[in-house]
């Protein structure tokens, strides 16, 4: 049987990970915001592999990032890549989708996203009112040599994560309000980066954080482009061009992070590789994008849908609609599109 590369990596990760436990038992693991979110779910609780990883996630997340980014995505099969993106997964928000998550005037119940989030595992979400909001350091960008500033871009939303992801960094995470968080939104969508709403199984199987992607450092699209594993479902929207206001520019071919435009005698929209993110709209010079709403890009993760009071009888948009909001908007349970994984080519 021949020697896997990998296995070196992992005998000293074991060992390193046995140490840090060791020591985080007795340090790390009595702070109160680690308390928090042991008893919500036993998380770290036993010393097995899983609960590591958690714990060296939450410590020391620019390390282990950069060691899943070099040494394990590179190797890994199908199989495992199908694992990552059910337990560890993005949704791409529009600039108003990622606003509204601030902006909410009631709490959202915990509940199954099953129809907005294309994955197995890891879809539910949780907001109070008020919102507890943090501003992070990027651990993808942290994790490369050189990447791109600023890096205190993340927002990580309720409770137990605002705590735990303070306590542990200290210096590296600010609590923020909801206008502060708006603001940090719009500075990355000007900057043409990707609102992308993350799940994960180990927080809770919950929504916890917001995360502003830049193409060159973000694990995520790196792992779609790169290593061809979509653990970022499309936002729902799709790019369309007026080509009357093209010039041709190339602008939005050089910003777009998942290489869905390519330059013909005006810009060529790969339908299959759009995410919707509208980053495209951003650096267009002449403002010749807009995002319409396209229901084989599954559902948008619209908070202000979601409270089961809402706008149960209303209609669902047709194809190349605009996504009604607000008061008027319609109910999610309506609809029921075939989701799937969109795979670049």
């Amino acid at each position: 049987m021949p020697f896997h590369p990998v296995v070196p990596f992992f005998i000293i990760f074991i060992i390193a990970a046995l140490v840090f436990w060791t020591n985080a038992r007795y340090r790390w693991l009595s702070l109160p915001g680690s308390r928090r979110t042991i008893s919500s779910k036993g998380m770290f609780a036993w010393p097995f592999p899983k609960k590591i990883v958690d714990f060296l996630y939450g410590r020391w997340p620019d390390f282990f990032l950069g060691v899943f980014f070099h040494w394990i995505s590179p190797v890994i099969d199908e199989g495992m890549k199908q694992w990552i993106r059910d337990h560890y997964h993005g949704k791409v928000l529009t600039q108003e989708l990622a606003e509204a998550v601030f902006t909410i005037n009631q709490s959202i119940p915990l509940q199954d996203l099953e129809q907005i989030i294309p994955y197995a595992a890891a879809r539910e979400l949780v907001l109070t009112v008020p919102l507890e909001i943090a501003a992070t350091e990027c651990a993808c960008r942290r994790s490369r040599p050189s990447h791109c500033e600023p890096t205190q871009v993340c927002l990580i939303i309720g409770q137990p994560f605002v705590d735990y992801a303070i306590k542990q960094n200290p210096g590296r995470g600010r609590r923020v309000t909801p206008a502060e968080a708006i603001e940090i939104l719009r500075a990355e969508h000007e900057r043409g980066h990707v609102h992308s709403a993350y799940f994960k199984e180990n927080h809770l199987d919950r929504f916890y954080v917001i995360c502003n992607c830049c193409k060159c450092c973000c694990g995520g699209i790196e792992a779609m482009m790169k290593y061809d594993n979509p653990v970022i479902a499309p936002s729902g929207y799709i790019a369309t061009l007026d080509e009357a206001l093209c010039i041709s520019c190339s602008a939005c071919a050089e910003a777009c992070p998942f290489e869905a435009i390519s330059m013909q005698e005006t810009a060529v929209v790969a339908w299959e590789k759009c995410m919707g993110c509208g980053v495209c709209e951003t650096t267009c010079p002449t403002q010749a994008f807009s995002l319409v709403r396209d229901l084989r890009k599954g559902i948008p993760l619209d908070v202000r849908l979601l409270h089961p009071d809402k706008g149960a009888a209303q209609p669902v948009p047709g194809e190349r609609q605009s996504l009604p909001t607000g008061a008027s908007a319609y109910g999610q349970a309506q609809i029921k599109p075939k989701l799937q994984h969109f795979k670049q080519k």
